[in-house]
């Protein structure tokens, strides 16, 4: 139910400002680094005009903007293609024998680089079947398909994307702007997506034996680009705040991956401004460039720029993709960190009358800051109804609700919904009026640690005998028993808004990086699937270990172990502490 503050604030949400940025950079292309920074100056002139504070920072960042690619055939014969952004541009062509590999349908989507798992056999001894060649397959120009090939040894990778349409995409696992460990992982092979009807021509040329030559443009290095950020301060706590933030660089002009979420960005600033007196803490609103050709650099950049501030100050992160597109009505894919359902989920069924269906965060998006650990919801929210898409024939894309015109030329205006729109931005209010506005923080980490406790199950049923995963679950059963603890302090109002919060945020600090990353904090994972609890997962494998490898995955798992109990005791005695 809505309280009579919160219907006012949602009462005067408005399309009027946000339907006119969604017309307006529907017609702007935001990709080049010129045309995004322009994209960058309207937002600012709009956020200006409505009497909102506008913090423009320009930092340089690492892009790769594909330009042209073709695939030629024998005879000469080109097909059309796009080079995912950061392959290796080869304008003078690279030649090779086409080698076609069946994708195994389920992962076509994912960034594993289990090769069990991208194709549906025939896979032995694939590095002296790929070497010196290029391989053929279907599905997206992904960063784990693409280490999978250069490791291999192929000189190419032509992959066949599941529609009529080529979509624009990136291949390098590395994230945001690279550091000096990061740049032996920039890919070293060209890489190219076709549409399926092409796809079928190259599949009859590999099977036949023939040669191809890949051919690409790629504009890349440093370019200055702009950041508008605009933060409305709290009431109680100013230096406490919540980050909203999505791109507004897009593929083409890109209406439903990210114009429509710029939008809804816009009119929650106005909104909250209007309504800032409701406000305990701040919100900062973020507006990303470098998204779509720089893998998420600006929001990279931004949390490297500002990571100490993050650490002491932030109490979320709430992302803003592709809201208010066409059909997607509605919210069982809706990306949200298992403490934050709740509270999510009673925005959303206030709201748009539904419950909605959770999904663990990707390793994706502009999700910029699971090192840092901040708590995390949204990304992609309103979704288009399964049946609905597979009357309509659709694959599987990552945004625009569902429609296939993700990442491609025809992601126009028409993929926006004026009425969805509102809908969306109505939750996206309500979840940011009630976090910043909240005496104590609606993050439940008996949620996490019960996620936790089932992962840790599922680990210990692969691994049988193989290895004790006893420990994790030890720790975990203490962990669970001190916030159990807390809570009640916490419920019986034993315990002080301030001091709850302080511990609340302290928690995420160690138990979401446990959960969502390898590296340590303040470095940026690769675009690669992490899995929840990263370092106890390889339990999951023991089972496919031979005598040869097995003590070494074993030695892996004890060390993986060891870290997780460390955090989770280190959270234990944060929890115990609070409680007495």
């Amino acid at each position: 139910m809505l309280s009579a503050d919160e219907k006012t604030v949602l009462d005067s949400i408005s399309m009027d400002a946000p339907w006119a940025l969604v017309e307006t950079f529907a017609t702007m292309h935001r990709w080049m680094p010129d045309d995004v920074n322009r994209a960058g100056d309207v937002l600012v002139e709009r956020l200006t005009a409505l009497g909102l504070p506008v913090t423009v920072h320009e930092p340089a960042l690492y892009l790769s903007i594909p330009l042209s690619a073709s695939v030629e055939m024998a005879g000469g014969q080109r097909l059309f293609a796009k080079p995912p952004s950061m392959s290796r541009p080869v304008p003078d062509g690279v030649s090779g024998e086409l080698v076609y590999l069946s994708a195994n349908a389920a992962n076509l989507r994912t960034y594993t680089r289990n090769i069990a798992e991208l194709f549906t056999g025939g896979t032995e001894n694939l590095a002296d079947r790929l070497k010196g060649r290029i391989l053929l397959t279907e599905g997206f120009g992904n960063p784990g398909l693409t280490a999978v090939a250069e490791e291999c040894g192929a000189v190419g990778l032509v992959v066949i994307n599941p529609g009529h349409r080529v979509h624009w995409g990136t291949c390098t696992t590395i994230w945001g702007n690279p550091d000096l460990d990061d740049l032996a992982r920039k890919p070293k092979i060209p890489v190219l997506a076709v549409n399926k009807p092409d796809g079928q021509a190259l599949i009859a040329r590999a099977q036949a034996g023939e040669t191809v030559t890949l051919r690409s443009e790629l504009l890349e290095g440093w370019f200055k680009q702009k950041i508008p950020v605009v933060q409305i301060d709290g009431t109680e706590e100013p230096d406490t705040f919540l980050l909203v933030h999505g791109h507004y660089d897009s593929w083409e002009v890109g209406v439903g991956d990210n114009a429509t979420g710029d939008a809804l960005m816009l009119e929650l600033a106005r909104v909250l401004q209007q309504h800032r007196g409701r406000l305990r803490r701040s919100v900062r609103i973020a507006w990303w460039p470098g998204h779509s050709t720089g893998r998420y650099a600006g929001s990279t950049w931004y949390a490297d720029t500002f990571a100490q501030d993050f650490e002491r100050h932030c109490v979320a992160s709430i992302n803003c993709d592709s809201p208010g597109c066409r059909w997607a009505t509605s919210y069982h894919r809706t990306i949200c960190m298992s403490e934050m359902q709740a509270h999510v989920g009673a925005a959303i069924e206030t709201v748009a009358g539904q419950t909605p269906q959770h999904m663990r965060p990707k390793r994706a998006g502009d999700n910029s800051f699971y090192n840092i650990g901040l708590p995390t919801y949204f990304s992609l929210t309103s979704t288009m109804p399964d049946a609905l898409r597979a009357e309509k024939g659709y694959y599987e894309v990552s945004g625009c609700g569902g429609n296939i015109a993700w990442h491609t030329e025809d992601d126009t205006l028409e993929i926006a919904d004026r009425d969805i729109l509102m809908v969306d931005t109505r939750i996206y209010t309500l979840c940011v009026l009630r976090h910043a506005g909240a005496a104590v923080l609606p993050m439940d980490w008996r949620a996490t640690v019960a996620e936790f406790a089932d992962t840790i199950a599922r680990y210990q049923e692969a691994a049988g005998t193989a290895f004790d995963l006893g420990p994790a679950r030890q720790a975990t059963t203490v962990l669970a028993d001190a916030l159990d603890r807390l809570y009640a302090k916490i419920e019986a109002d034993g315990l002080a808004s301030k001091a709850a919060n302080a511990v609340l945020t302290r928690l995420a600090r160690v138990l979401i990086p446990v959960n969502f990353s390898r590296e340590p904090r303040f470095r940026q994972d690769p675009a690669t699937v992490c899995p929840p609890l990263p370092t106890l997962q390889p339990a999951l494998d023991l089972a496919k270990h031979g005598p040869e490898t097995l003590g070494f995955a074993k030695n892996q798992l004890l060390r993986g172990q060891n870290r997780y109990v460390a955090a989770v005791a280190e959270a234990t005695r944060l929890a115990a502490a609070a409680a007495a």
